[in-house]
Order: structure tokens, then C-alpha cells, then sequence
């Protein structure tokens, strides 16, 4: 007979499937704004939005309504694309509305992952190529494709073979870009590396990347997924470039803390999924009508309020304060940042502490020796103060 768990944390451990040895497992009751609560009454300043998903802060109160009001009305009726759904809708029209010409068509998935796989379907479907490039320690997701394009192999190797034709290219590095050749069907990038550390390109570069996309008739997949809506203090990190993707990959954020993703394109190549095979990509759950009126929410609190003026200013207060030998070097961009230390063991010491201090960061995948600030867009300069001097008092642990 099964012994029967008895905390809330030994049944974490018992029924569900663990991801790492040392889970953060705090024992969550509410989340409000900046902040989350466990079960004791112990409140965290959350700096990392639940790793970059909510930007507008935990039950922001526009998503609230939109959720009470379609939870009025109906859940699922049909896998997407059947029938006319006025969440999605809506949601689709506003994404079109703030994008350029070329990204007016929108598919909505559940995921970031399930966005990155249909992009590398489309992509072979439009040009009947096959090779696909990508960079070096990049993050594009769990699942085979989006793994198979993912830069990090210590995530791979137990789970070969992967996608073949796949290549990987140097970020930010130029003689690399010849990499992308005719036989390239897409390039897959993210504007602002996130789990390599937050690593940002040369503008040059970017717009190298893009010409060499161009002159060899390759598809160029934006991964947005962490640096979209208002993360780096433009709605979408691929304006700060001056160019625009061929394939918009959304997730995340875009939900407002709900499950959703995005990958939008031009209405030709979205044309493409509707014959030779029809229905060339298909999802049940996908455009959920409660998660799409979240969306539409969170889309229209960060274009109607002035959110996203000051993420380069909060980002910027939050890089001046953080000052202590320790930290070898700050990486930004808006509030999406990267604090670098000597090594993996001090992160650690400074990750604990932080949140026996009641204060959430987080680790990247692919750079051991930093930690993750994303904070919710909506945290003030009081809030940053605060946080900030408890990240350093956390510092100075280091000393003694």
C-alpha cells in the first residue's frame, strides 16, 4: 500500500514531475502586482515575472476583467480556425494594427515553443528548402524543432537525433552570416539573446543578418518570445534595429500571465497552411478564447499607458544601483538585464539569500555565472530601491 504524502511540498515532489534537484519551491497563496505570498504570509518582490511572462505584474487588473468577462460567455467551441471567435479576432486585428505591413497575420498557439515549430514548418513550406540556421547558445524551446535549433547541447544530447539541416552561426558575429546560404530555408534568431545571458547585437549586425536573408532567399524568424511586448522598451525588440522579421515569433507576456503564443507573418505565406495539405498546421486549444481576451488586454494596457517610456529609466536606476566588486558586469537592455559574477557558486549564494530575503531572480540556461533580472514593467523607484539594496546587502554577504 502507497504511503500517502502529507505536506504541500512532499506532494510536489510525489505527484508531479520534477525539473531540476533544487526547485524554489516556495509554497505560493496569492500574487498580486510585483509580489507573491506563500502560505505563510511571507511576501517576495518577484524580479524575474515568472521569467519574463508577466510584464504587467501578477492579476493586473485589465486582464482580470477581460478573463471575468469571456469566462461569461464560452470556453472552447472548436479547434482554431473554424469558427469566428471574437477574442481572437480582436486580438489578431490589434496585433496588425501596431505591427508593420508584412506582419498582419497571425496564428495563435498555446506556446513559445509551438510558435517556434510551426515558424520552422512555414519557412520549409515557402521556399521548399530544408537547411535551417540558428546561433549559438540560443533558446528557442523544449520540444524536437525548437530544441534541434537550440544552441545549448548539453540540453540535446540525451534526446538525439534531432531536426537534421540544422546549422549554427555565431551571434553578433558577421563573417558568420555566410553560414546562411541558398539552401537556407530559415534563420531563427532572437533580437537579444536571453538564456545565453542577455546578449545584445551591433544594430549592424542586425541589419547585415537581415540583407544576407534577402540576397539568398532565406526567411528570417524573429524569436520575441522573452524580448516582446514592452520588455526592452519597445513593444518588440526588433524596432531598437531598425528592420523587421519575415516570421514574428510572440509568447510569454503576450498572455498577460495566461498560456498563449503567436507567429505572424504576411497573409501570402500564411496562405500556405490552407492547401497541399489543408490544415498544414493545426492546434485544439490554440487562440483560447479566455487567453486571447487576456492578450487583447495586455496589448492594449502596454500601447494606452505610458509603460513602456520608462522601461529604459527604471532599467537604467536599476544598473546604477547595483554597484559591488563582486559583479563583473551588467548586460541590459530596457528591464531585461544580466548581472555577471566570478562564478556559478556565487550566483547561487547570491540567488539564495536574495530569496531568503524575500526577493525572486532567477538563473539563465546557457550562462552559469549570471543571474536573470526582468522585473514587471509596472515596478516603481521605490520598489526598485528596495529591491536593489537588498540585492547588494546580499552582496555583501559575499565579504564576510
Amino acid at each position: 500500500m502507497k504511503t500517502k504524502a502529507s505536506s504541500a511540498a512532499d506532494r510536489f515532489l510525489t505527484y508531479l514531475s520534477p525539473t531540476s534537484p533544487h526547485p524554489l519551491a516556495i509554497e505560493v497563496d496569492k500574487a498580486e502586482g510585483l509580489y507573491i505570498w506563500d502560505t505563510a504570509g511571507k511576501r517576495y518582490m518577484d524580479l524575474v515575472s515568472g521569467i519574463a511572462v508577466c510584464n504587467l505584474g501578477h492579476r493586473h487588473p485589465a486582464v482580470i476583467k477581460a478573463l471575468e468577462n469571456q469566462l461569461g460567455k464560452y470556453l472552447h467551441v472548436m479547434p482554431y480556425g473554424e469558427l469566428i471567435q471574437g477574442p481572437q479576432v480582436d486580438l489578431a486585428e490589434r496585433l496588425a494594427e501596431i505591427l508593420p505591413e508584412g506582419l498582419e497575420c497571425s496564428y495563435l498557439v498555446n506556446s513559445g515553443a509551438e510558435a517556434i515549430e510551426a515558424a520552422l514548418k512555414l519557412a520549409k513550406r515557402a521556399t521548399g528548402r530544408t537547411k535551417l540556421v540558428a546561433c549559438h547558445r540560443s533558446y528557442h524551446g523544449s520540444t524536437h524543432g525548437a530544441l534541434s535549433v537550440t544552441g545549448n547541447e548539453r540540453k540535446k544530447y540525451h534526446v538525439r537525433p534531432l531536426l537534421p539541416d540544422v546549422h549554427f552561426m555565431r551571434f553578433n558575429v558577421h563573417q558568420d552570416l555566410t553560414i546562411i546560404d541558398e539552401d537556407t530555408a530559415g534563420v531563427v534568431i532572437e533580437p537579444i539573446q536571453g538564456d545565453a545571458g542577455v546578449r545584445i547585437p551591433e544594430v549592424s549586425y542586425m541589419k547585415a543578418l537581415r540583407e544576407r536573408c534577402d540576397e539568398v532567399g532565406a526567411l528570417l524568424i524573429m524569436d520575441e518570445i522573452q524580448t516582446g511586448m514592452g520588455r526592452t522598451g519597445a513593444m518588440f525588440a526588433f524596432e531598437h534595429f531598425g528592420i523587421q522579421p519575415d516570421i514574428l515569433c510572440l509568447a510569454k507576456a503576450l498572455g498577460g500571465g495566461m498560456p498563449i503564443g503567436a507567429f505572424i507573418a504576411s497573409q501570402e505565406l500564411m496562405q500556405l497552411w490552407t492547401h497541399d495539405p489543408m490544415l498544414g498546421h493545426i492546434t485544439t486549444f490554440g487562440g483560447h478564447p479566455v487567453n486571447c481576451a487576456a492578450a487583447l488586454a495586455t496589448v492594449n494596457v502596454l500601447r494606452e499607458s505610458d509603460l513602456i517610456c520608462f522601461v529604459e529609466e527604471k532599467g537604467a536606476l536599476f544598473e546604477s544601483l547595483l554597484t559591488h566588486l563582486a559583479i563583473k558586469e551588467i548586460r541590459r537592455k530596457g528591464l531585461m538585464m544580466a548581472v555577471e559574477f566570478a562564478s556559478p557558486e556565487i550566483v547561487q549564494q547570491v540567488v539564495t539569500r536574495c530569496l531568503e530575503k524575500g526577493v525572486i531572480t532567477f538563473w539563465f540556461l546557457s550562462d552559469p555565472v549570471s543571474f536573470r533580472l526582468q522585473p514587471p514593467l509596472i515596478i516603481t523607484e521605490e520598489e526598485i530601491r528596495e529591491a536593489c539594496g537588498i540585492i547588494m546587502d546580499c552582496c555583501q554577504d559575499l565579504d564576510k
